[in-house]
């Protein structure tokens, strides 16, 4: 199974970012893994149209939440993961509770090739979300090699 320091896409890390809204911070992530190869054209829409259906927000225990919007895999070229860290939240709907919305701060934008590299892929990044301390390395970071380094000593343990 790849790791997501692997597929980290360092291109599409985007820190700080000012978004809007959901659909601007998928569109500005989804823009670079297809400007890299990663997707096709139909990808950030498919991403969009998904989230609309099954939301990805998930609320934390901590003072930042995440998003992991992904779609399937006709629309990937070759996997990739493309993350992002907000200025300021932006609502997404809750995973669970759809009804719900969530104030996200860390967006994981997940294009995978294999419909079961999914699961392992969410379970790599729900064990990095549950560890507070690393979220906050994560939110913190300035570079795009922080993140890396941050998801690969986490991925080491």
């Amino acid at each position: 199974m790849e790791t997501l320091k692997n597929l980290l896409v360092q291109s599409a890390i985007v820190l700080k970012y000012p978004a809007e809204n959901a659909e601007d911070i998928v569109n500005v992530l989804g823009r670079r893994l297809f400007e890299d190869g990663y997707t096709r054209e139909s990808f950030v829409q498919a991403a969009l149209d998904r989230e609309e259906e099954m939301p990805t927000g998930l609320p934390l225990n901590g003072s930042y939440n995440a998003a992991i919007p992904h779609t399937d895999v006709e629309h990937v070229i070759k996997p990739g993961v493309a993350f992002g860290t907000l200025k300021s939240p932006v609502i997404f709907q809750n995973m669970a509770v759809p009804e719900e919305s969530v104030d996200v701060s860390l967006v994981f934008l997940l294009a995978l090739d294999q419909p079961k590299a999914q699961i392992g892929m969410l379970q790599q990044i729900a064990g990095i979300l549950q560890d507070p301390q690393i979220i906050k390395d994560l939110m913190n970071a300035s570079e795009c090699e922080d993140i890396i380094r941050i998801i690969g000593n986490r991925n080491a343990k």
